[in-house]
């Protein structure tokens, strides 16, 4: 083999190498995830209970025909950052679904600490996880009052919130208050949604 034909052929193996490496990097690149993102991609923030599937008919144990008492609640996937959580539990069909004309506010809770990951059934003030703080609901009174819908099914909304704050102690402890606190503080929300319509 002369000499121009050998370094011609070395070259030629030699690009192909340096191609099939670079192309292989290229490729990796494009599909290999960091561990940071893989992360990222698998927490989700979550709010579920127990007592009563998403969507599903709230039992009346957690009703005004029960026990009127508060239904389990379980959490994950909380967002780093996350300061404190807020729970506000209410319902869009006041006072009947056909021709709602209010939300009627069933519980408020905020400061959760973030290292809380649910509340178990008939919680009580004194049995709240320490920090936590508690709003009114519409019947004036702190603490949780149970779905009592005069007429027709009605939904009712478990909505959870990953605050970057710890918020101060409100001076109006209403709903609409704790919203206006917690503005430009919500890092992410969650909801747990329960239906209720009592037997006539």
């Amino acid at each position: 083999m002369s000499g121009t034909i050998y370094q011609f052929l070395r070259r030629a193996v030699m690009s192909s190498v340096i191609i099939a490496f670079l192309g292989g990097a290229a490729w990796a690149g494009t599909t290999e995830i960091p561990a940071r993102d893989r992360a990222d991609h698998t927490m989700t923030f979550t709010l579920t209970s127990p007592a009563f599937k998403a969507h599903g008919e709230i039992p009346a144990r957690y009703t005004c025909d029960g026990a009127d008492i508060s239904p389990p609640l379980n959490w994950s996937g909380i967002p780093p950052g996350t300061k404190s959580l807020v729970l506000i539990m209410d319902d869009p069909d006041a006072p009947d679904p056909a021709a709602p004309k209010m939300t009627w506010v069933h519980w408020v809770l905020y400061n959760i600490p973030p290292a809380t990951t649910g509340l178990h059934e008939g919680v009580k003030s004194a049995n709240l996880p320490v920090g936590t703080r508690e709003g009114l609901n519409d019947w004036r009174r702190t603490g949780y009052g149970g779905p009592c819908p005069p007429i027709g099914r009605h939904r009712y909304f478990e909505k959870l919130y990953a605050l970057d704050a710890v918020l101060p102690a409100l001076t109006q402890q209403t709903k609409a208050a704790l919203e206006k606190a917690m503005q430009k503080h919500v890092l992410a929300q969650t909801d747990l949604v329960g239906t209720y319509q009592r037997s006539r």
